[in-house]
């Protein structure tokens, strides 16, 4: 059986943002379990505006679409704008809609956890929901437990370590979520 790969996707413009480090908190997780891993974040979020009628594609969204259709699970984050999900961070998930006529389409058969960060708790938690009905929409499983995060704590440190005990375990079970899925295909 090989390593199950792993992509995460997410994050914001700003390197090491607080959602980026949640999603290399659960990365480093899954490879200590064993899987192969990959992010997308940061500069390589920046994609045209997605437009189905098109068919060119830039470097970077061709390569988006061709990691989520090697992906045995995925984790997203997303800060929280204005009450849901990042325009940088939907416009990266539009691209899913190009795996359409995959053998896996979309998302299909793969676990899919959830980050989101903002600095409220109501921002955190409207976010999640939208990117737990946006996994639904594409076919995917979001895991039992997503994670909901507070950014006003300071859940990470300078060098990236979580600090918040509480956090870290939701950042772990989401890892051992998506490897128990994964590995089970």
């Amino acid at each position: 059986m090989s390593a199950p790969y792993i992509v995460a996707v997410g994050g914001t413009l700003r390197a090491n943002s607080t959602t980026e480090r949640a999603m290399r908190h659960v990365l480093d997780a899954v490879q200590r379990a064993g899987a192969r891993t990959k992010l997308i974040s940061g500069a390589a979020l920046q994609l045209p505006l997605y437009q189905p009628d098109n068919p060119e594609r830039s470097d970077g969204a061709r390569e988006l679409v061709a990691e989520l259709a090697l992906a045995d699970g995925i984790i997203l984050g997303s800060p929280g704008y204005h009450g849901s999900i990042s325009g940088l961070v939907k416009n990266a998930l539009d691209y899913a809609e190009d795996l359409r006529t995959d053998p896996r389409p979309y998302l299909s058969g793969r676990a899919v956890g959830c980050i989101a960060t903002a600095g409220g708790w109501p921002g955190a938690v409207n976010t999640l929901g939208a990117l737990r009905e946006i996994v639904h929409a594409l076919r995917g499983w979001p895991t039992p437990l997503g994670a909901a995060i507070n950014s006003t704590e300071r859940a990470f440190d300078e060098e990236g370590r979580c600090q918040v005990p509480r956090v870290a375990q939701m950042l772990d079970l989401i890892a051992a979520e998506v490897m128990s899925f994964a590995r089970s295909l």
